[in-house]
């Protein structure tokens, strides 16, 4: 409770903290809002075309909600504010000398990697608490029929959404506690997530057809695959996209085992260099 205290004290009076997750917010509301109007708008398109109209797709109903939001949440361009938060959070410690400060009035080293790991988690569960919040009123609003089962039958989706942010923020995590530089590790960690990576991604699957091969298993692939498609049985024919049933153990032990990975490098290159 003291490390995450002083954490909180550094984070809640900070202008560029509330300027980002501001922005998170707006951008994560906005294509929530405008995810259902774009995808109807599709299907109203490709139905001039059809014999018999698909479905408009409906986002906000139970159990539906769970899984159509996480997945909206977890876009990468989405996914990216918090990560750069961290970023910047961290690495201002190394700009501003605040880490020796630190190390200096008796916290070890080990104590401040504990301290940024903290304040990953609590990003993480306060992300996931607001979202859930947001889409058990909103489903409570669009749904007819509102039975424990039916609200709670996909709630497996909310549980990987916390992974998807506690590990996506662990990566930034890594970034930021390697490189120390402000600009360098937003623009390495944002290069590599929006651009490099899609594109090794589309290279290694070009040849493979097949499912399972290792462009899977890329670390922000992994990410992003826990909540992989959203539940609109529309999108299948208007985009080839697959349904989702539930969130699988196996695609949520990936992203953790990569983030153990990356918190052991990040503990030992600390404890090893200096500051």
């Amino acid at each position: 409770m003291k490390l995450l205290t002083i954490e909180l004290k550094k984070v809640l009076t900070y202008k560029t903290f509330w300027i980002i997750i501001g922005l998170y917010f707006l951008f994560l509301g906005l294509g929530i809002v405008m995810a259902e109007f774009i995808v109807n708008a599709m299907v109203d398109d490709v139905n001039k075309r059809l014999p018999i109209p698909l479905p408009h797709a409906v986002l906000f109903n139970f159990p539906d909600i769970w899984q159509n939001l996480t997945f909206f949440a977890s876009i990468r361009f989405v996914l990216i504010f918090p990560a750069i938060l961290i970023i910047i959070l961290i690495t201002n410690e190394f700009t501003n000398k605040t880490v020796r400060q630190n190390i200096v009035n008796g916290m070890s080293r080990s104590e401040f990697i504990f301290s940024k790991l903290q304040l990953v988690f609590m990003f993480a569960v306060v992300i996931t608490f607001i979202l859930t919040l947001v889409m058990f009123i909103l489903g409570l609003i669009h749904s007819d029929s509102q039975s424990l089962s039916m609200i709670f039958n996909r709630f497996s989706f909310v549980f990987g959404f916390f992974i998807q942010m506690i590990t996506y923020l662990c990566y930034a995590f890594f970034v930021a506690f390697l490189l120390r530089n402000t600009g360098l590790a937003i623009a390495l960690f944002t290069l590599y997530t929006i651009i490099i990576e899609p594109v090794i991604y589309f290279f290694l699957r070009a040849p493979f057809m097949w499912e399972n091969k290792v462009y899977t298993y890329l670390p922000v692939n992994a990410v992003i695959r826990i909540v992989e498609y959203p539940a609109i049985p529309a999108l299948k024919k208007l985009m080839n996209f697959q349904l989702q049933d539930e969130v699988t153990l196996l695609s949520c032990a990936i992203p953790v085992i990569y983030s153990m990975v990356m918190i052991g490098i990040v503990y030992w290159t600390f404890n090893k260099r200096d500051l």
